[in-house]
């Protein structure tokens, strides 16, 4: 009632605005955002226990970052051989070997990087936190913890974030650091065997070099802003998906594949989004290659 009166009180743009308020906040993603914003909020709840949070915490950065890092390295180091020797060499065919440090920071510190540890860790990590949700959720577990006085979010969702971030915010890190210098390895030993029908030179000193040289301050800021959008988005749809389960055993497989679908699209419009705002930047290093 008091909602209708309010609505009445506003102008034609206004009521536009809380019409499309209203419709984000009862859809998915809106949805999404409020767990979001409780489960921050959570973290600044007089009910703390201090030991119990850090201990989750701990257990979530190890089974989000320490357990997938093995996968992780390998695909970097596959990943950063590739990217290595197809840069190098077109790169050197087309004289413009003075670019190879912007399109390896581009490519590898910059985008693929944050996107590929985020889709590895969305994939393991994002789906088995749905279907351990999912089960809590299926046996009444959830609810028996908000009987007892214990908040669900704060329980499960808040640990689970915070680890979270700092889990793709290392693996991230480390995804870079492998392609790179792991992938410096594996394309001189592909170059070893495989002698002259690469027709390519490389040394560290000049890899490295380049790629220092083309780091910037923009590149420092989405090494950290990337890998903490992507784990809130991965985590916040992860809890989302295990907690909207109902008493259904059959819908814990298609909430984990929703989480994963869901995490991969949400993290493909949250890159875009981010690169947007240094596009331009994009079209002035691009120039220098034309």
């Amino acid at each position: 009632m008091k909602n209708n009166v309010v609505y009445k009180k506003l102008t034609l743009p206004g009521r536009l605005f809380y019409l499309l308020g209203v419709f984000f906040l009862s859809s998915t993603p809106g949805q999404q955002f409020t767990l979001f914003v409780k489960t921050v909020a959570s973290v600044f709840s007089r009910k703390k226990n201090f030991k119990s949070d850090s201990k989750n915490v701990i257990n979530q950065i190890f089974f989000t970052g320490v357990e997938i890092f093995p996968v992780l390295f390998v695909v970097a180091t596959l990943f950063g051989t590739v990217i290595i020797i197809e840069v190098i060499t077109m790169m050197n065919k087309v004289g413009f070997s003075d670019v190879v440090g912007d399109l390896m920071v581009i490519v590898i510190i910059r985008e693929l990087g944050p996107i590929f540890t985020a889709f590895l860790i969305a994939g393991r990590s994002g789906a088995a936190l749905t279907t351990y949700i999912g089960s809590m959720a299926i046996n009444s577990e959830v609810d028996a913890l908000a009987t007892m006085g214990v908040d669900p979010i704060r329980y499960l969702v808040m640990p689970a974030l915070i680890g979270g971030i700092f889990a793709v915010l290392i693996m991230t890190i480390l995804f870079s650091f492998s392609g790179i210098c792991a992938g410096f390895l594996m394309a001189k030993l592909l170059i070893y065997f495989v002698g002259d029908m690469l027709n390519v030179q490389i040394s560290w000193a000049y890899l490295s070099t380049a790629i220092l040289q083309s780091l910037t301050m923009t590149d420092f800021i989405l090494v950290i802003v990337k890998p903490v959008i992507f784990a809130c988005i991965i985590i916040t749809n992860a809890s989302y998906q295990g907690l909207a389960i109902r008493k259904d055993v059959r819908q814990v497989p298609k909430a984990t594949s929703r989480s994963v679908i869901y995490s991969f699209l949400y993290i493909v419009i949250f890159d875009v989004i981010l690169s947007s705002f240094y596009i331009f930047q994009y079209f002035g290093e691009i120039s220098k290659i034309i």
